[in-house]
């Protein structure tokens, strides 16, 4: 049976089908999670600890030779990100409150916004872009994971988090960070990490929702891909002018995707301050919802960006 095969046809796979079969299980039969043991440790309440060994690993990639090209076009992409997601979510908080607007809450917004999936990023970069916009990815995956939504929330205030909350999320990615770097060998084995834990944490997540919120983040949770992929996707692209010698590139726009593992970030962020608790469950389920359907509109995005790039320079040498 090809099993992984067919998980990873669909988009986000590896993240959200075991999300939703754990959510299936927690709603049919919560009973079965819960039996001590192996069983409940790993299927129910693994999900931190694993999100916390997964940045780690994904620490240990960002490398810091990566000097150049690759270091601009990455810090400043990062930033378009972070700065979007921030403003956003901090505006609809101020004006409509942690429960958010269409039913997306502020908690999603942020942590889909600042997020992005380096995997896919890379694919379109080395379709449409050249190797700076490949090496780009080593600074992007700094966004992979809850510590910018976090840093986020703490500067725009939307939440009270400790400042021993963000020491605790950066001290893992700081620790790989080294690792990755002192030894080439250890980057190249944690990065196994980068893959093969996320169904693992995935499940989890799952374990903690019910059906319910899932089916009910339909609406809002595709809205919020399709917000995600057109504002931090154009975002990009505009912004690419400034170091790209004045000119737009397509492949910028690959940053508007949500990252697989921002699914877990409401949960991470509710232990730092237990007042989002509330919001946790249909956040979740949104951002599952957007990481699908970004990752199905990111790539359109960039390659109809691309042809019109196309179409200009045949313009121009006419």
């Amino acid at each position: 049976m090809k099993i992984l095969a067919s998980v990873k046809k669909v988009p986000g796979g590896l993240m959200v089908i075991p999300l939703l079969l754990g959510a299936i299980l927690n709603t049919f039969a919560p009973a079965s999670l819960e039996i001590g043991g192996f069983t409940t440790a790993l299927f129910k309440k693994s999900a931190v600890a694993l999100i916390a060994l997964f940045v780690l690993c994904n620490g240990a990639q960002i490398n810091v030779k990566q000097v150049g090209k690759p270091l601009i076009k990455g810090i400043v992409l990062t930033a378009v990100k972070f700065f979007l997601g921030a403003v956003i979510g901090w505006g609809i908080n101020k004006v409509f409150g942690m429960n958010g607007i269409l039913g997306i809450t502020p908690l999603a917004i942020v942590a889909a916004l600042t997020n992005s999936n380096g995997g896919l990023y890379a694919a379109l970069a080395g379709e449409y872009g050249d190797s700076s916009d490949v090496g780009a990815v080593s600074i992007l995956s700094l966004n992979d994971g809850p510590f910018f939504t976090m840093l986020a929330f703490g500067i725009t205030g939307i939440a009270n988090i400790p400042f021993i909350a963000f020491v605790s999320v950066l001290i893992p990615i700081v620790i790989g960070f080294i690792l990755g770097n002192l030894d080439e060998e250890l980057r190249v084995f944690l990065s196994k990490g980068t893959v093969i834990l996320i169904p693992f944490f995935a499940f989890p997540l799952g374990a903690g929702l019910d059906f319910k919120s899932i089916l009910s983040a339909g609406f809002p949770g595709i809205l919020l891909g399709i917000a995600c992929t057109l504002i931090t996707g154009l975002g990009g692209y505009l912004i690419s002018a400034s170091y790209n010698k004045g000119k737009r590139t397509a492949v910028a726009a690959a940053i508007g995707t949500t990252a697989g593992n921002a699914v877990g970030t409401p949960a991470v962020l509710a232990l730092a301050d237990p007042n989002l608790l509330p919001y946790v469950e249909s956040s979740t389920a949104q951002i599952a919802a957007a990481i699908i359907v970004t990752a199905i509109l990111c790539p359109l995005l960039v390659s109809l960006l691309s042809k019109q790039e196309k179409g200009e320079k045949n313009e121009h040498t006419i």
